[in-house]
């Protein structure tokens, strides 16, 4: 199974979105796939997909008590089937508490263990939670969407899957977040003590200014992968979250016309969905799209 987390230091970058048509065009290209939403906005993937219904219910089985080991049921039970082809493991608003609630699940374990040198491996449990439950072998694709600032969200994402695709907004914001890739990266990876593969990065709000032309030659000089460059597509994203869709879905039902730049969009969201498959070692059963020479832009 190839598994990655949509990571972001920062909200307001693509991040959902990112991961709802990457994972959208992965059950396209003929894989089971499983995306964990473990964001406890509201603008999260479980809107996105409709299967939040549940999200306020203080009585729900959720990830969250799998995550303490107080569940009220098996965790397969709590994953949700939606028309375009994924399986969704939603959100709840207890996923608000995870870090405070693994801290003390923590204490309490390090306390009453045996062995007076126990540490219990809070960066682990989805990991663990997930392997208990056949994952790995029930889907060919994981995709985690962790919040941009959640600690304790974010650490169990990067531990589960190892890989990470980085959406990079195109602007000065941006800017700031180019210039310590690489020393995020390394941090990470010293602070869960493991390797991790950044898959790809996604720059996205492009219109082929000069300032962000140079924001993508700094983003080359990185050395990660950059298959593809998005364009801005404010109408396109607004709709898709309206109709609680991914940009296909919301291209092809609810568009009463193609719009050639949104179909491009699209394109470009199966291009970097199988640059993501192929360094994964994953084979697609869908035609190949068509290939381009260099980086492909969008503006």
């Amino acid at each position: 199974m190839l598994g990655y987390s949509v990571y972001s230091e920062a909200g307001g970058v693509a991040k959902t979105t990112t991961a709802a048509n990457c994972a959208v065009a992965h059950a396209r290209h003929g894989h089971r796939v499983l995306v964990v939403d473990l964001d406890p906005q509201n603008a999260s993937l479980s809107y996105l997909f409709d299967v939040d219904d549940e999200r306020a219910d203080g009585e729900a089985d959720n990830l969250v008590r799998h995550l303490i080991g107080r569940p009220k049921g098996e965790l397969l039970d709590l994953v949700r089937e939606t028309e375009e082809g994924i399986d969704v493991l939603p959100t709840h608003n207890m996923h608000e508490r995870l870090t405070e609630l693994l801290l003390k699940t923590a204490e309490i374990e390090e306390q009453t263990h045996g062995d007076p040198d126990y540490e219990f491996p809070k960066h682990a449990q989805l990991l663990e939670v997930l392997r208990k439950s056949g994952v790995n072998e029930r889907y060919d694709v994981l995709v985690v969407d962790p919040p941009a600032n959640g600690e304790q969200a974010q650490n169990n994402a990067l531990y589960a899957t190892r890989n990470v695709v980085i959406p990079v907004e195109l602007s000065g914001k941006g800017q700031q977040s180019i210039a310590g890739l690489e020393e995020v990266v390394d941090g990470l990876e010293r602070h869960l003590g493991m390797n991790m593969g950044v898959l790809s990065l996604v720059p996205f709000k492009y219109e082929g200014t000069n300032d962000q032309n140079h924001y993508l030659d700094e983003l080359e000089e990185t050395g990660f992968d950059i298959p593809i460059v998005i364009g801005k597509r404010t109408s396109l994203m607004e709709g898709c979250w309206r109709e609680q869709c991914s940009a296909f879905e919301y291209v092809e039902e609810h568009r009463s016309r193609q719009r050639d730049h949104e179909m491009r969009t699209l394109e470009q969201y199966d291009r970097l969905a199988r640059h993501i498959e192929a360094t994964g070692g994953l084979a697609s059963e869908a035609p190949e799209a068509a290939e381009s020479d260099g980086l492909e832009t969008n503006a």
